[in-house]
C-alpha cells in the first residue's frame, strides 16, 4: 500500500492537483471545516502524521511531534481545547524547519500569527489567538476510542491543502481506482478549459451537455 501513497502524492504534487479537484475525485466531499492557510500560495500533499491535544493542553503535542518524519503533514487535532491557540512560532519553526514536515494542520486556532505570516510557513488554522494552551500534563488519557479511531482513519492518511483549504483523502480510498481518478479528472479539466478558452463554447455546452463527447 505504501507504493500505491507515494504515487498519489507524487501525482497529486507533480500536478498541482488542487483540493476542489481531489474532492471532486472524492464525491464532493473531504474538506475539514473551518480551517483555511496562514499564506496565500502554497501548495502542499502528503501522508498524515496524526498529533493530539486536550483538555487545553499541548503538552502531548510537544511529545509526539519529536517521531515527526519529513514530508509529513502533521495535523493537530485538539480537543476540549475551547477557543485557546494550540501553538506558535517556536512549534511550527521546530515541525517545519527542524523536523522537515510539509506543512502543518490544525482544527484549532495558533498564536504568533505576525510571525507565522512573516516566515511564511505552510501552515492552515482556523484562526488566531493570543491565549495559548497550558504545557502541562493531563493527569487522565485522551478517550481510548477516539485515539483508536483516529488512528485507524486519519493517521497516514493523505492530506492536500492550498488556498482554498484543506482535503483529507481517507486511507480507505488511498488505491489505483483513485489514483486513476486524479488522472481522468486533470484529463477533464484540460478539456474543458480547451472547450471555453479555445473553443469559445459556453460552460452549459461544455460542463452539462459535454458536447465535446460528439467531436
Amino acid at each position: 500500500m505504501t507504493d500505491i501513497i507515494d504515487r498519489i502524492v507524487d501525482y497529486i504534487l507533480t500536478n498541482k492537483v488542487s483540493t476542489t479537484e481531489v474532492a471532486d475525485c472524492l464525491g464532493k466531499s473531504g474538506a475539514l471545516p473551518g480551517i483555511y492557510p496562514v499564506n496565500r500560495g502554497q501548495f502542499r500533499a502528503g501522508k498524515v502524521r496524526w498529533v493530539y491535544a486536550y483538555n487545553e493542553s499541548n503538552w502531548d503535542v510537544h511529545e509526539q511531534i519529536r517521531d515527526v518524519k519529513k514530508d509529513e503533514i502533521v495535523y493537530i487535532e485538539t480537543f476540549n481545547c475551547k477557543d485557546r491557540a494550540i501553538v506558535g512560532e517556536l512549534v511550527s519553526k521546530f515541525i517545519i524547519l527542524y523536523k522537515r514536515a510539509a506543512a502543518v494542520v490544525t482544527n484549532a486556532r495558533m498564536r504568533d500569527a505576525h510571525k507565522l505570516i512573516k516566515e511564511q510557513y505552510p501552515i492552515w488554522c482556523t484562526g488566531f489567538s493570543p491565549v495559548g494552551c497550558f504545557n502541562t500534563k493531563n493527569e487522565e488519557p485522551l478517550d481510548a476510542e477516539i485515539v483508536k479511531t483516529r488512528k485507524r482513519d486519519v493517521d497516514g492518511a493523505v492530506m492536500v491543502c492550498d488556498d482554498s483549504g484543506v482535503v483529507l483523502i481517507p486511507k480507505d480510498k488511498l488505491t489505483e481506482e483513485f489514483y486513476h481518478k486524479l488522472e481522468a479528472i486533470e484529463e477533464q479539466e484540460d478539456i474543458w478549459f480547451d472547450c471555453i478558452d479555445r473553443r469559445k463554447w459556453d460552460t452549459f455546452d461544455t460542463v452539462c451537455l459535454k458536447k465535446y463527447r460528439d467531436l
